[in-house]
């Protein structure tokens, strides 16, 4: 990821036009005009070698003669000229350049040049910044450039818009204008050759000027970089999605079932809401969506209250509502009492609450009093339908004060035509969510809770360890290593169990018999009933041949069962390669629920994770859910609660509800072993029998191959790096110093409302003394690939121990710079925890590539000086008052950092 010179393509001071043309209706053409008509105040620098002027402006023969570097240069000119172009424009200095050009497929089968390498290699020395090609091109009407074809001009607000679709582009560009909608940046990436989604959300995340981004996906390259990016830039302001593709047929036949009900459009699915991104389906919920989320409305819950003058409009809400898997508030008693008061008698008695045809003002804001506290609300639906009684206008300005005094969100819907547009303005200029129809409002609520529970999945940054996790990967490896040895890369079932046995993860155990005297001897060691079943590679789904039987109850039904098992295999599958049989005892457990976990690799975003109703129907029916490793307790719940067998596994009638922490840490410990074992490719546990007993793994199927790269390495998202974690001595007292965790954060509220209010004010440049959860969220939930903190914590074993120390990292995109913060318990900076913190970062920063370390200080904080002074940092001058600048260059040579004589 890098936001490097992207200042000079969203921000140039000067932009050249190669291929400017007088000729009406190309590219050039329209290019130059639009960059002249969108009131852009730098220079404008045409060239073409046929002309003197272009749309009035002097023309320049060539790059070479231009006389100032451009900042961004726009390239209009035929694919096989783009190469030396790129080479000229590095060589002259400039530093970002808009390849509007299409058709290197054609010029590429026409002269056999690669011509993305050849453009990204002239690109490379110069670190010119490309976008495109085959793209649109770029408006920023904040600075007035309209570097694009684009037929209309962007109005100017603080929506980005980011498309891979150049033609989409300017439809949205067509439909937002109609709708009087702006743009801070209306951006179209096209091929994406350098320039893609991850580098500008890490631009956009940042600028001011922009306040929600919105996203056109058609696929997604680089799954790491786009994930970190995303997930940073969705801290700070709502991004929309639209993915297309959702519906895409003809996915190729997969092993397992896992890869069967596993889509690549569900893996999307997972990946955008793991990054803390919303997904819609069309252009207006686009911008429905964005204009909510930009209300910065907060939810707490999904129950909406619907008060409608009218029963119709009410149903209509209610209904959307159901459509889209929402809760309508059950109104309590309290409530409705109070609402008693100030309805009418002939009042709907209930949610949606009609108030009547014909009601007041007055009515109107009493009935919002009334709920507007209710604790079983957490959103309000205002619905106005026209009438002749009372002036919509009235009941308008009357609910000005209570909207904004409450504290329960509110939405509204102004029923109508043009008769309604000045009630839909008054509210929009009081910044109150504002739509036409009920539906439209209900459907923009939904997007509402989901980007809410977006966010707070967004929060999960899970480790790679589960304390208490019993793993052997060594032994798994050894059980997978062997049969790649042989040239299998299907396991043996008995093979597959080894593996999740060395995971922790309860089998039933498992048999291999070639006859039906060796499975007569393993009977009687297991004890009738037992279960049989066919052991061949080439065989994916035993029961499809008859190469299953259950429930057998003494020697005489096993030969037999052996006996018909294989004349069903012969004539179903004649060709398979039979090596003999499995045995297992019957597991006796009548009211467990057949699940499956499984796992696959996606081509996107690496390994995957699936979940949902097991058995030999799986794919029937269809109730799966996917997720992305690493996974947390958190995160697998979230998973088991996105299908709909999750809604039996509490229990109902005379069945138990399952041990659902032994089916959660099943689904994490599945996840380690995606970690822990990159030659997984598919894995089915199937049926894995889950009641209030535990789990249990009937079935168990694993395909594996040959892999270079270790399991870090494929996941989109970088797990916790148990590898750093270190035991240290500081006197009397063993401390562990490792990365923070997302469940140190009880005793990171103790850490930090226990120390002193000068480190504090140190620290946070302020007096805080009580840490909301958001704030400690934010600080013990890191994003292992651009940020980093370790901590210290007392070693005594329990779950007490406390955190005596914290340093922090966070880099920019680049990773080229990062700064740093540090504090320390009182009691043990006499005892150089500081410096020991402050040495195993900066080691860690040099193993990343990191060059250069820097902060900020109190002048005041005279330990901080020179336990920093003792490190090497540098004190840089600063007109920051009573702040001083440190920097540390680090060589990156993976020289350890120099240790100071404290600790």
């Amino acid at each position: 990821m890098t936001v490097r010179n992207l200042d000079h393509l969203f921000r140039p001071a000067s932009v050249a036009v190669i291929g400017a043309s007088n000729r009406p209706q190309s590219v050039g053409n329209t290019v130059i005009r639009n960059l002249l008509a969108g009131g852009f105040g730098g220079a404008i620098l045409p060239v073409n070698p046929k002309v003197e002027t272009v749309a009035g402006v002097l023309a320049y023969p060539d790059i070479e003669t231009l006389p100032r570097v451009p900042d961004l240069a726009v390239v209009c000119t035929p694919a096989q000229t783009v190469p030396k172009i790129i080479s000229a424009l590095g060589e002259k200095g400039t530093k970002a350049a808009i390849v509007l050009t299409a058709g290197f497929g054609e010029a590429e089968k026409e002269t056999g040049i690669d011509y993305r390498q050849a453009i990204l290699d002239a690109c490379r020395p110069h670190t010119l910044r490309l976008l495109g090609p085959n793209c649109v091109g770029l408006l920023a009407p904040h600075v007035g450039l309209n570097a694009s074809f684009a037929h209309v001009p962007a109005l100017p607000g603080q929506l980005a818009f980011v498309s891979q679709s150049g033609a989409l582009a300017t439809a949205v560009l067509d439909w937002a204008n109609s709708h009087g909608i702006g743009f801070s940046h209306f951006i179209s990436l096209g091929n994406a050759w350098d320039v893609d989604f991850g580098d500008v959300l890490d631009h956009l995340g940042g600028d001011p000027q922009t306040g929600a981004i919105l996203l056109y996906i058609e696929s997604i390259t680089g799954a790491r970089k786009f994930m970190s990016a995303a997930r940073a830039a969705a801290r700070n302001k709502p991004i929309v999605v639209i993915k297309a593709g959702r519906f895409a047929e003809g996915a190729a036949a997969a092993a397992s079932h896992t890869g069967a009900l596993g889509g690549a459009d569900d893996v999307y699915d997972a990946a955008l809401r793991r990054a803390g991104l919303l997904r819609v389906d069309s252009i207006e919920d686009l911008f429905n969506a964005a204009e909510l989320l930009g209300h910065k409305i907060r939810l707490h819950g999904h129950r909406l209250a619907v008060i409608t003058n009218g029963g119709g409009a009410g149903v209509m809400a209610a209904d959307a509502l159901a459509w889209h898997h929402g809760q309508l508030a059950e109104l309590s008693a309290e409530s409705i009492a109070r609402l008693d008061e100030v309805l009418p008698k002939n009042w709907s008695k209930g949610n949606p609450i009609d108030i009547i045809g014909d009601a007041p003002a007055d009515r109107y804001s009493a009935a919002f009093e009334a709920l507007k506290e209710s604790d079983e609300v957490d959103a309000i639906l205002l619905i106005h339908a026209p009438t002749a009684i009372v002036p919509r206008m009235d009941i308008a300005r009357a609910l000005l004060d209570p909207i904004a005094a409450a504290h329960t969100p509110v939405l509204a819907c102004w029923l109508g035509g043009s008769g309604a547009e000045d009630a839909r303005r008054l509210f929009n200029e009081h910044n109150i969510p504002v739509f036409e129809t009920p539906e439209v409002a209900v459907r923009a609520f939904s997007h509402l809770v989901s980007f809410q529970q977006n966010q707070a999945l967004l929060a999960e940054t899970p480790p790679s360890v589960v304390g208490g996790l019993n793993a052997n990967p060594r032994a798994a490896r050894t059980v997978i290593e062997s049969a790649l040895l042989e040239g299998r890369s299907m396991l043996s079932e008995p093979e597959a169990k080894a593996v999740l046995s060395c995971y922790d993860i309860p089998t039933v155990e498992t048999r291999i018999v070639v006859d039906a005297e060796q499975a007569a001897r393993a009977a009687a060691a297991f004890g009738y009933p037992v279960a049989l079943k066919i052991l061949s590679d080439d065989i994916t789904h035993k029961s499809d041949v008859g190469g299953v039987v259950l429930d057998i109850m003494n020697d005489a039904q096993l030969h037999d069962a052996i006996t018909a098992m294989a004349t069903r295999v012969a004539e179903f599958k004649p060709n398979a390669r039979i090596k003999g049989y499995t045995l297992q005892p019957m597991a006796r457990r009548p009211k467990a629920f057949e699940l499956i976990v499984g796992a696959k690799n996606d081509p996107i975003f690496g390994p995957v994770l699936l979940f949902g109703q097991g058995g030999t129907a799986v794919e029937v029916v269809a109730d799966g859910a996917v997720g992305l490793p690493p996974m947390n307790l958190g995160l697998a719940k979230r998973l088991v609660e996105e299908t709909r067998i999750s809604h039996l596994l509490g229990g109902y009638r005379d069945r138990s509800a399952v041990d659902l922490e032994a089916l959660y840490h099943t689904i994490v410990k599945v996840s380690q072993m995606l970690i822990d074992l990159p030659e997984i490719q598919e894995l089915d546990v199937n049926p894995l029998l889950s009641d209030s007993g535990g789990v249990l793994a009937l079935d168990a199927r694993l395909q594996v191959a040959h892999s270079t790269a270790n399991g870090v390495a494929r996941l989109a998202i970088r797990p916790y790096p148990k590898e750093l974690e270190e035991t240290v001595k500081f006197g009397d007292t063993t401390l562990t110093l490792r990365p923070i965790r997302p469940e140190d954060e009880p005793r990171h509220r103790t850490f930090l409302e226990s120390t002193s209010p000068d480190d504090i004010y140190f620290r946070f440049f302020g007096t805080i003394r009580t840490f909301a959860h958001s704030q400690l969220a934010r600080l013990t939930q890191v994003d292992f690939d651009r940020e980093m903190a370790f901590v210290a914590v007392e070693d005594d074993g329990s779950e007490n121990a406390k955190t005596l120390g914290v340093v922090r990292i966070v880099s920019d995109p680049d990773n080229a710079k990062a700064e740093f913060a540090i504090i320390v318990h009182a009691s043990f900076k006499v005892q150089g925890l500081g410096a020991r913190l402050m040495e195993k970062m900066i080691d860690y920063c040099r193993s990343r590539g990191i060059r250069e370390i820097v902060g900020e200080v109190l002048a005041a904080n005279r330990a901080m000086l020179n336990l920093a002074k003792r490190l090497g940092f540098v004190r840089q001058t600063t007109d920051k008052g009573d702040v001083v600048d440190l920097v540390l260059n680090i060589s990156g040579d993976g020289t350890p950092a120099r240790r100071s004589n404290v600790g």
